[in-house]
């Protein structure tokens, strides 16, 4: 790809510094230099080390672990973009915080999947490029072009390489349903759905299964695995039901927060695999495979600067 035309300059958040180098070489780019820290007393320091007036600035931040410190970090980047007279400023964020809260599920609940897009807005972004949101009524709760891309072909391609014996495409409830069938339609592969329940928070219970897996190897699809309570439970109830002893996992955001590491190594898959929205280097997990995601991000920094269709990537 022949460098772009100095009009773009690609700023690089903290929360995945890997990413937005493997973005930058893609575009064949040098990532733009700033300058970000912290005061004694936790506060974020930002600031743009060279002119970007009248240029087109994209900041590539995304929300891990530590998604309060990523969220007002990116907001401290944006408006230090603003301040300096950039030409437009789009948010590049891989993996959207708060997402599951995009509805009130019972009375005096926030709906905080809004109060991020209206903080973004308030920051001065004039879009959004971001991965698999968790519901897509998200890319609603903007007044503003939101570019929605998916990890599923990515993680569909990586499958569809292995040639598995008697793949099943397994959705772990009955909401992933229906990327759990785009999933097995690219790789050619039956679906399976596993019936749930949440008692609480972050805890969930297996009650039905829809479909046959006995002899069959199955592919749990989701799109993030957080504490990775839903997916260690989804294995036992297909081992209960006669499945291969390998089982699989494909997800786009690792998470990975509190227990999920020693449930993930617990349950035995034969892989889990992410793609790299998240940086997962300090997870000592089993099988772990990541995708890379770089050229896709690229490819809609470029169309998106050059006018070009996006959704025009996933035909």
């Amino acid at each position: 790809m022949t460098p772009m035309n100095g009009e773009v300059k690609l700023f690089a958040g903290t929360s995945n510094p890997e990413l937005s180098r493997e973005v930058a070489k893609y575009l064949n780019v040098d990532l733009a230099k700033i300058q970000v820290s912290r005061f004694s007393g936790g506060e974020i320091y930002a600031r743009i080390l060279e002119n970007i007036r009248g240029k087109s600035a994209y900041v590539l931040q995304t929300c891990t672990n530590r998604v309060n410190e990523d969220l007002m970090e990116l907001f401290i980047i944006i408006d230090a973009l603003k301040r300096a007279s950039a030409k437009s400023i789009t948010a590049v964020i891989p993996h959207y915080g708060y997402a599951r809260q995009d509805k009130k599920s019972a009375s005096r609940e926030p709906i905080s999947a809004r109060l991020v897009a209206d903080l973004l807005t308030t920051a001065g972004i004039d879009r959004i490029i971001t991965m698999d949101l968790h519901s897509d009524q998200i890319q609603g709760f903007f007044d503003l072009p939101v570019d929605h891309l998916t990890a599923l072909p990515l993680l569909a391609n990586y499958f569809k390489a292995k040639n598995l014996k008697n793949p099943v495409v397994v959705a772990p409830d009955t909401g992933r349903a229906k990327t759990a069938k785009k999933f097995g339609d690219r790789i050619n592969a039956p679906l399976v759905i596993l019936h749930k329940r949440r008692p609480e928070q972050q805890k969930a219970e297996i009650i039905h299964i829809v479909g046959e897996v006995k002899g069959m190897t199955p592919i749990l699809v989701d799109d993030m695995v957080d504490t990775a309570g839903t997916a260690t439970q989804g294995v036992d109830t297909l081992r209960k039901h006669g499945c291969n002893d390998e089982i699989y996992f494909a997800a786009t955001h690792g998470i990975l927060s509190g227990p999920a590491v020693e449930r993930i190594n617990k349950a035995n898959f034969k892989e889990i695999v992410v793609a790299d929205t998240i940086p997962t280097s300090d997870k000592k997990i089993n099988g772990l495979k990541l995708v890379s995601t770089a050229s896709l991000f690229g490819e809609a920094i470029k169309r998106s600067y050059e006018n070009q269709s996006i959704s025009s990537l996933f035909d």
